[in-house]
């Protein structure tokens, strides 16, 4: 084990409150760990260094129940490798949250009756910088109130000026090397927000429409297509079927007249087209559809933009001026006019695209922006998983990984915003365009009729820098040399195409091929308790500050861990954050009664020769927990880790070493001088196993124990080797014998705390020594003069009279029993009888038959136990 004489300062002062506190510990802690530099890391450290970078909250959020349990994971890592002796770093820090912030603060003008347009770009830019200053960044403090263990002096933000310069070098290379283009394409628009936004800023839901088909052409030349969006019908430049339809073979190449226009559209053969989908045939509006677009592309389509930047109609009289959805309504009432409705369905319930930020519904649109050639940067990225430079956990993820980056499309990161990087790119006056280093100067001034793009980047496009721009890049500083690349990325799997990916990408591109982390860990969603999606309007969407101020920040983070299997969801309720609630009052009364009896980390451990068997089973089982869960967390296994701790914390240590010391400190001696030192070092060992999930109760009792100035500096546990195997089987033996005789007084009606005359019969077994114990823990008194045994229990060898005569009536329990066995047996026959009738199971579904299979192995169940307590009664 290990030793704790370095640690120790001063005594210990065993006092402890009669309860744990949360409220009142858990502040003044956290910022005495933050002001002694517990979190910080140094780059000038010989340790071998440990790093992961938090994903970066958003500057206008606040932390969910997403956040406690991310971050609990995370502090659990980083402070046991700590312990470990790693130089750990956590990277703090924000993103500057492009479309979210900038609606922030629009709303806020809104308030004064304004826009941003009537400060201008400069003013509404520092009007941001303002509110963050004075408002953002609250997650900070909530961060601290779960007890991230962060190196705030390092905390670093999207558009400081470090990271700014790291955004403008790197775009600047990629522009070089021809990895950054300007193009026009199809994009993800909102009409609110007015810019495009990422797939991950796209919300889909269900939503009522209508599907409504229409004739176009004329006589033999017609064709009817479907559609949910009868207003993008106006910038139709084609009817595509496929080039092996029969039915439409006679009018591929020819022209058809498009209805409520004067003009006529080509029906061109695609292969895109599915012949079986509708009537075979589609419309094609390469403006308005990204699979349009591509058939555009193929068939040199002419692309018709019919709507503006707001989603409002701009082309064709009778419609011009409309809103599309407006607009729908009213070209679908002119096309019926006209007969062209062959068929209308409402509601048509179907897949809508929305803007997460506003919940507007996105409108796919033609547009010019600046995007990144992902070709070989997505190769870099995949290629460094295949040939396992890269490691993703749980290892069936990496088909959703792959499956990504073999297929992604060039990426779109031009923002139509004010709050972000500014795209480095100057317009000449003669057409020129000149992309701008941070070390260089623009070209020319607006006199000269110079310009700068007026996009901004994609906030994914900053983050996606985030484990190299915030160690200092593009300068090679001793931090970039210590910390890169992160060891581990912990994150949850629903941006690992996001995120993830555009990390690789750019990390593999930047450091010369060097990924930023070993190891990509990925974690499901939280869930209610029902497991459905956390939600304002579903109802159920809990803030996690309620649950830390009601039960205290380590309940809520126990009860985060112990949900934690790799990849998967996690649900969680009230109820289980207050049973962990009760699993730190366990800790805190178990160590508490410990130091009340002397409980001791003084010196080595006695030898073993010394120890009692229950002294070295409960150190043989402590250096078994610690090997498992070394091998749990190298596995990020923090469910079951947690659960091991659970069990062996409350099971073992707290509900058998603990109860079985209580003797031998009774007794005094020798024996309990050693147990006051095993059960010290159990302690000490325990609490620091449980430390990185549950920090603040541990801190509180692990000081008080050792005298040691800090359980976050202190040293891991390690598995010393030592296991006892006879010690082990000699204490399950005992612990069935009380688990048995236990089950047999609460079968028999009796209360715990009620004494009962009892005769053991121990001799040549290994249960001799315990005798005491045995009787302490079941309340068995000496068995006086007129002792009869009215129960006899035969257990592993050994043998335990009772004498009930005085507890219980005998008469009146064979009686109750007698009927309980009755009832059994009936529910027995009645459900064998069902059972072996051939013609009810060929008719009853299959769950009624399973319920009765149930019944049946109940009932069988009930017959065998109650027999055995009669059985084990006397006759009356």
């Amino acid at each position: 084990m290990t030793e704790n004489a370095q640690q120790q300062p001063s005594a210990p002062d065993t006092e402890l409150p009669t309860q744990y506190a949360p409220a009142d510990v858990e502040g003044p802690l956290y910022e005495r760990w933050v002001e002694r530099g517990y979190f910080e890391a140094d780059e000038k450290s010989d340790k071998p260094s440990y790093t992961i970078v938090i994903p970066p909250p958003n500057v206008t959020g606040s932390l969910h129940l997403g956040h406690a349990f991310e971050h609990t994971l995370i502090d659990a890592l980083t402070r046991r490798k700590r312990m470990q002796g790693y130089e750990t770093l956590w990277q703090p820090g924000m993103d500057h949250a492009g479309i979210a912030t900038q609606n922030v603060v629009e709303r806020e003008l809104g308030k004064e009756g304004k826009s941003r347009h009537d400060l201008g770009r400069e003013a509404f830019v520092e009007r941001v910088w303002q509110w963050k200053a004075e408002s953002g960044g609250q997650i900070s403090g909530q961060m601290r109130r779960l007890g991230d263990g962060v190196a705030w002096s390092r905390e670093r933000f999207t558009m400081d000026e470090g990271l700014s310069q790291a955004v403008q070098t790197i775009f600047k290379r990629l522009y070089d090397d021809e990895l950054i283009y300007r193009a026009e394409r199809i994009i993800n628009w909102c009409p609110r927000c007015l810019t495009a936004i990422s797939d991950i800023e796209v919300e889909y839901q269900d939503d009522d429409g209508e599907l409504v088909s229409l004739k176009y052409g004329e006589g033999d030349e017609t064709v009817v297509v479907a559609t949910t969006r009868a207003e993008t019908m106006l910038g139709d430049t084609a009817v595509a079927v496929h080039p092996d339809d029969e039915r439409y073979k006679h009018l591929v190449g020819k022209q058809i007249k498009l209805p409520l226009t004067d003009r006529t559209i080509p029906v061109v053969a695609d292969e895109h087209v599915d012949p079986e989908f509708g009537t075979g045939a589609v419309k094609v509006t390469p403006a308005h559809d990204p699979n349009d677009f591509e058939i555009g592309q193929r068939h040199d389509l002419p692309a018709i933009t019919v709507m503006d930047e707001h989603a409002v109609i701009t082309v064709h009289g009778p419609f011009q001026g409309l809103d599309r959805f407006e607009a729908r309504s009213a070209i679908v009432a002119a096309l019926r006019a006209e007969g062209r409705i062959v068929a209308e369905k409402r509601p048509y319930v179907h897949s809508v695209g929305h803007c997460s930020r506003c919940k507007t519904t996105i409108e796919p649109r033609l547009s010019m922006q600046w995007w990144v050639k992902v070709g070989p940067l997505a190769k870099a990225a995949g290629d460094a998983v295949r040939e396992g430079k890269v490691k993703i956990h749980p290892q069936e993820m990496q088909k959703r990984y792959f499956d990504w980056v073999d297929n992604l499309h060039d990426w779109c990161i031009s923002r139509q915003l004010w709050w972000g990087h500014r795209i480095p790119v100057f317009y000449g006056p003669n057409g020129e365009v000149v992309c701008v280093g941070p070390d260089e100067q623009p070209p020319g001034t607006e006199a000269e009729g110079w310009k700068q793009d007026t996009d901004v980047l994609d906030t994914w496009f900053s983050s996606g820098l985030w484990p190299f721009s915030t160690l200092g890049w593009p300068e090679q500083t001793e931090s970039l040399a210590k910390f890169y690349p992160n060891s581990v990325l912990v994150t949850g799997y629903d941006i690992l195409f996001f995120w993830v990916a555009r990390m690789m990408m750019f990390g593999l591109y930047a450091m010369d091929g060097t990924p930023p982390f070993h190891t990509i860990a990925l974690h499901g969603m939280v869930r209610d308790q029902f497991g459905k999606k956390m939600s304002k309007s579903f109802g159920n969407a809990v803030n996690p500050l309620d649950w830390m101020d009601k039960y205290g920040s380590d309940a809520l983070r126990f009860t985060l861990a112990r949900g934690a299997n790799p990849g998967v969801d996690v649900p969680i309720g009230e109820d289980w954050v207050q049973g962990s609630r009760n699993f730190a009052n366990k800790i805190w009364n178990a160590t508490r009664f410990a130091l009340m009896n002397g409980a001791t980390v003084d010196g080595p451990l006695p030898s073993q020769e010394r120890m009692s068997a229950t002294d070295r089973w409960i150190l043989s089982r402590l250096n078994s927990v610690v090997a498992e869960v070394d091998a749990l967390y190298e596995d990020y296994q923090f469910a079951k880790l947690s659960d091991a701790l659970f069990h062996f914390a409350w099971d073992e240590v707290f509900d058998w070493y603990v109860e079985l010391s209580k003797t031998t400190f009774q007794a005094g001696g020798e024996p309990a001088e050693v147990s006051k030192r095993v059960l010290g070092e159990v302690l000490d060992v325990t609490l620091k196993l449980l430390h990185p999930v549950v920090p603040f109760v541990t801190e509180t009792l692990w000081t008080t124990l050792t005298g040691g100035e800090s359980i976050v500096i202190a040293e891991w546990p390690k598995d010393s080797g030592f296991r006892d195997t006879a010690a082990e089987q000699e204490i399950e033996t005992l612990q069935s014998v009380i688990t048995e005789v236990r089950r047999f007084r609460a079968d028999q009606g009796l209360q715990p705390g009620q004494r009962v005359p009892a005769r053991l019969t121990l001799d040549g077994t290994a249960l001799a020594p315990h005798e005491a114990a045995i009787r302490q823990l079941l309340r068995l008194q000496p068995e006086g003069e007129s002792f009869t045994a009215t129960a006899t229990l035969p257990i592993s060898g050994a043998e335990v009279a009772l004498d009930l005569s005085g507890t219980i009536d005998v008469a009146a329990e064979r009686k109750r029993l007698a009927k309980d066995l009755a009832a059994a047996e009936k529910e027995k026959s009645q459900a064998t009888a069902k059972l072996g009738n051939e013609a009810f199971l060929a008719k009853a579904p299959d769950n009624v038959v399973d319920k009765i299979r149930g019944r049946l192995a109940k009932a069988e169940e009930d017959i065998t136990r109650i027999q055995a307590q009669l059985d084990r009664l006397p006759e009356a």
